[in-house]
C-alpha cells in the first residue's frame, strides 16, 4: 500500500442476491439467477502461499525487493504474466516511465462475458525498495492471481466480462493506475461496472476491513464475512492511498478488502478479531521484514476465499437485454437426467445477410437443480458446436444467462441448435428458452 462447500447455497450467498440488485439494475427476485448468490470455489491456502514464496524468491535473487524500476519487479511481472498466459487469458503489458525508469501493468482478460458490463479486480505488484513486499502487495497480488486461476479451471462464463490487474509503481503514488485510467477512453470507463482493490490482505495482527466506497460491493463483502461469524470494520487507514482511488475519481464504483497497516490494534478490536492489541496491524510495514513470514495464514485464506465470493457473484448478475434482431424459442424441453441423451431447442434464422456477428449474444434460460451437471453448447446451422458451459457453476440452481459467442465465420440464417445434456445424476430440469440476437 501507498500506504469446503455445501451443496445449496448458505444463507449468506441469499443474502447477497440483495446486494447484488443494486449492481445488476434488477430485483432480486427478476430470475431464477438472481435468486440465490452463486457457489464459488474454495481458493487454496497452499497456491496463494506458493505463489507469495516466489514473489519472495524473485526479491531474494533480485537485490532483496521488487520495486519499480529495478528487476525484481519486472521478473515478478513476468511470473504472474506466464501464469496467466498458460491459463487460457488474454494478456497485455502496459508500458510507463515514471522518475526515468520503464513501468509496467499487466491486464489480464478472461474471454466472454459481456463486454460493455466489466467487472475489473486488481492488485499492486511492486515492493518498496526496504523490502520484498510479500504483504504489501504480494498478498493482494497472489491472491488474485489464484482466484484468476480459480476462474480458468473452473471454465467459469459469468455475465459479466473479467478483468484482472496489477499495478506498477503504486509505492511511489499510485502511478501506474493512475495511468491505466487516464489512458482509458471514457466510453471504456462507462463499461467498468466495478473495479475491486486488494491492498494487504495477510496482515500478521489482522483486521478485517471492508471499503465503503460502492453499497452493493461493500454488502458482498460484508455477507461473506457475516457467513463466517467474523464481523468487519470500514476501512479507513487506506482511504485514498492504493489504486481504487484512480477508479472512485472517474466514477467508476469501487470496493475491496485490506487487513491493516501501520495503525495500531485497539483492545476493542483485538477482542473482536484475536491478535494483540496495542500493536500495528502490520509491524513490518514498508520494511525489510516484510517477508514470506509476515502473513497471518487465516486472514490471507479468508480474505482469498471472500475475493472469488465477490468475483462469482458480482459476474454473475443479470444484464440489460441487447437490442438488436431476437430470434427466439421459448417452448420447454426436458433434460433427462445422466445418463440420457442430449436434448434441443432450435430457432429458424431468417433475413440476415451474410455471416453471424463477432458478438452473437446467446440467451440461455435453464431451470435445473444442479447446473454443475450440464453441457451446454450451441450448434450452428452447418453443425459447428460452440460449447457456452462447460460443467461450470457447481451446485447452483439455473442458468439464465446471455453468451458472446464470435459466430463471423457461420452463415447467419439457417437453423441454430441449443444443445444441453446432463453428465451427472440426482438432479433434473429443463430448457425455459433459448434466443438469437443478431445486433
Amino acid at each position: 500500500m501507498n500506504i469446503s462447500v455445501p451443496r445449496r447455497a448458505t444463507a449468506a450467498a441469499a443474502l447477497a442476491a440483495l446486494a447484488l440488485a443494486g449492481l445488476t439494475g434488477t430485483s432480486a427476485s427478476a430470475s431464477p439467477a438472481a435468486a440465490a448468490a452463486v457457489t464459488p470455489p474454495d481458493i487454496p491456502l497452499a497456491n496463494v502461499k506458493q505463489h507469495l514464496a516466489d514473489l519472495q524468491s524473485i526479491a531474494t535473487a533480485n537485490g532483496g525487493n521488487r520495486a519499480h524500476g529495478r528487476t525484481g519487479y519486472k521478473a515478478s511481472i513476468d511470473f504472474v504474466k506466464a501464469k496467466l498466459d498458460a491459463a487460457g487469458y488474454t494478456t497485455a503489458l502496459q508500458q510507463f516511465t515514471y522518475n526515468g525508469a520503464t513501468g509496467y501493468n499487466l491486464i489480464a482478460d478472461w474471454p466472454g462475458g459481456d463486454p460493455n458490463q466489466v467487472i475489473m479486480s486488481g492488485s499492486h505488484l511492486d515492493s518498496v525498495t526496504a523490502g520484498p513486499g510479500i504483504n504489501d502487495n504480494g498478498s493482494g497480488s497472489a491472491a488474485i492471481l489464484e482466484t484468476a486461476l480459480a476462474v480458468s479451471r473452473a471454465q467459469l462464463q459469468p455475465t459479466k466480462h473479467l478483468r484482472f490487474a496489477w499495478w506498477g509503481a503504486e509505492e511511489l503514488g499510485l502511478v501506474g493506475s493512475k495511468y491505466y485510467v487516464n489512458n482509458l477512453p471514457s466510453t471504456e470507463r462507462s463499461k467498468i461496472s466495478g473495479y475491486l482493490n486488494f491492498d494487504m490482505i495477510g496482515s500478521p495482527n489482522p483486521g478485517y476491513f471492508v471499503y465503503d466506497d460502492d453499497p452493493t460491493i461493500e454488502q458482498t463483502f460484508k455477507d461473506y464475512f457475516t457467513g463466517l461469524g467474523i464481523p468487519t470494520e470500514i476501512e479507513t487507514e487506506g482511504d485514498g492511498r492504493s489504486d481504487h482511488a484512480p477508479f472512485k475519481n472517474v466514477g467508476i464504483p469501487v470496493g475491496g478488502l485490506f487487513s491493516g497497516a501501520d495503525y495500531i490494534k485497539t483492545a476493542a478490536q483485538a477482542q473482536k478479531w484475536g491478535g494483540t492489541s496495542g500493536q500495528a496491524f502490520d509491524r513490518c510495514y514498508h520494511s525489510s521484514c516484510d517477508t514470506s513470514a509476515n502473513i497471518n495464514d487465516t486472514a490471507l485464506d479468508r480474505n482469498a476465499d471472500a475475493i472469488a465470493y465477490a468475483i462469482w457473484n458480482l459476474s454473475s448478475g443479470t444484464t440489460t437485454p441487447p437490442t438488436g434482431t431476437v430470434f427466439e424459442n421459448t417452448a420447454d424441453v426436458a433434460i433427462p437426467d445422466s445418463p440420457g441423451a442430449a436434448v434441443t431447442s432450435s430457432v429458424t434464422v431468417s433475413g440476415i445477410t451474410g455471416n453471424a456477428p463477432s458478438t452473437l449474444k446467446v440467451g440461455v434460460d435453464i431451470v435445473h437443480t444442479y447446473i454443475g451437471d450440464l453441457v451446454v453448447d450451441l450448434i450452428a446451422p452447418d453443425g459447428s458446436v460452440y460449447n457456452l458451459s462447460n460443467r461450470a457453476g457447481g451446485s447452483a440452481d439455473n442458468i439464465n444467462q446471455t453468451y458472446t459467442v464470435n459466430a463471423s465465420s457461420e452463415v447467419a440464417n439457417g437453423v441454430w441448435k441449443l444443445r444441453v445434456q446432463d453428465k451427472a445424476s440426482a438432479d433434473t430440469g429443463y430448457i425455459s428458452g433459448f434466443k438469437l440476437t443478431f445486433p
